[in-house]
């Protein structure tokens, strides 16, 4: 049958995640067992992803749909059901038909030939109701709402509400909802703007330029692997969100300068860092994990960043271990480990992993990282803390705290980037710190 062997692919990784693993992780892994074509790819990541963002919403189908609960299903056939239901309610490019009978024949050939019926009555039902323009029952509860509608966790949604107000929210919820376009950095070092646009053009890559953002371009998603276009292996450009684009400019780094780059796998802030200084200065590259270290490497000889000095380590053992660093370096860049809520529209499965408490961790781990990193900056020295969640307690509040147990800091600027609002990218958080001198 038509379409069956990327609908399975699709189904094996709704399952993998479902399971607990990432879905980046769990498409590469079935794209390097099995070979499909392009096309193909396309509509698996799309399948894929579009059923694991939308969990939530299908779950309460199925619920309103079936004589079973979501979450009380077989996972197997849970999963199953996503697959279809996604085609069949958010998907107009595949026809009903198609949809349902693929569906089915996944159920009749994978160990749910018995509920083969289920599946077929569920998703015929899901069709008429869409067809009537008939939608899920309503409740009195703002969150609840939201959280169905836009497929959040019902804490996320509770909490976006808080901090924007409800139709702000949904003006959010929806963004994360949104396929987003791969944003390109153009390697100052290696190329300009206009060559690699010119490239881009010629070769049938449809792109425009990012406003406000001076080496950035925007690629429209589903065409092709970037790792494939013209100028990726000759380190013409990396892909980078517009927003994380705006950091390393942030730093203000010059030419000469001694600048910390803390937590910096997978290298892209610390090569950015570098093409602004032209590479003439010194640029630790720091990461505990020597596995993500490497791929700072691999990024930086790509990009022809020689000035960066990658070490693997603990950022927060760094004055322990090194003690004539104490006021060393010019610029610090902590782009600290967060909750990742301003990335939810690439990152399908992260909506589902993060909870309150964990947030509260990295909270600590992020306060930790301030703390220990502080007296690495010499008087005078700037430092920058960066996010890519939109959580008040990681950004501001964290930055708040900060500041009043550091006297001898002082906030220069802030700016918090929520998603859908403008031409904005993911959802990111900058704050720019000034060590006052003489203290």
């Amino acid at each position: 049958m038509k379409g069956l062997d990327a609908r399975k692919a699709a189904w094996d990784v709704i399952q993998a995640v479902g399971g607990g693993a990432f879905a980046d992780v769990a498409l590469e892994r079935i794209f390097n067992l099995y070979s499909f074509k392009s096309i193909d790819k396309g509509l698996i990541t799309e399948l894929s992803y579009g059923a694991i963002r939308q969990r939530y919403y299908l779950d309460c189908w199925i619920d309103y749909l079936g004589k079973v609960p979501a979450k009380k299903q077989p996972p197997l056939l849970r999963w199953l059901l996503h697959l279809g239901l996604y085609q069949v309610l958010k998907m107009n490019r595949i026809p009903p038909a198609a949809a349902i009978n693929t569906t089915v024949e996944l159920a009749k050939t994978h160990h749910l030939k018995k509920l083969a019926p289920v599946v077929n009555g569920i998703l015929r039902s899901a069709l008429r109701s869409k067809e009537r323009g008939l939608l899920l029952p309503k409740s009195n509860n703002p969150s609840l709402e939201l959280a169905k509608n836009e497929s959040l966790p019902l804490w996320l949604a509770d909490e976006l509400i808080n901090w924007k107000g409800l139709e702000d929210a949904k003006k959010i919820a929806k963004a994360f909802n949104c396929i987003s376009p791969i944003d390109i950095r153009v390697n100052r070092l290696r190329a300009d703007l206009k060559e690699v646009k010119e490239i881009f053009d010629s070769c049938g890559i449809h792109n425009k330029v990012i406003p406000n953002c001076p080496y950035g371009l925007e690629v429209r998603a589903g065409v092709g692997e970037p790792r494939k276009w013209p100028g990726y292996e000759e380190g013409k450009w990396s892909v980078q969100d517009r927003s994380s684009q705006l950091i390393a400019p942030s730093l203000g780094p010059l030419p000469g300068e001694k600048i910390l780059d803390a937590c910096a796998a997978p290298g892209g802030k610390s090569a950015h860092i570098a093409e602004l200084i032209n590479n003439e200065g010194n640029l630790w590259s720091v990461d505990r994990s020597s596995r993500r270290s490497k791929k700072i490497l691999a990024n930086s000889e790509r990009l022809g960043t020689k000035c960066l000095q990658i070490l693997v380590a603990d950022s927060n053992e760094l004055l322990l271990k090194n003690p004539d660093w104490k006021g060393f370096f010019d610029r610090i860049l902590i782009d600290a480990p967060c909750s990742g809520l301003g990335t939810l529209a690439r990152h399908p499965d992260a909506r589902w992993r993060m909870t309150q408490d964990k947030i509260q961790q990295l909270v600590a781990v992020q306060s930790q990282l301030l703390n220990s990193l502080a007296p690495l900056l010499k008087s005078g020295g700037k430092l920058v803390y960066s996010t890519c969640t939109i959580h008040p307690e990681e950004n501001s509040h964290q930055i708040k705290n900060f500041l009043q147990s550091k006297s001898e800091f002082l906030l220069e600027y802030e700016k918090q980037i929520w998603p859908g609002e403008g031409d904005n990218g993911d959802g990111f958080y900058i704050a720019f710190l000034n060590k006052l001198k003489n203290q």
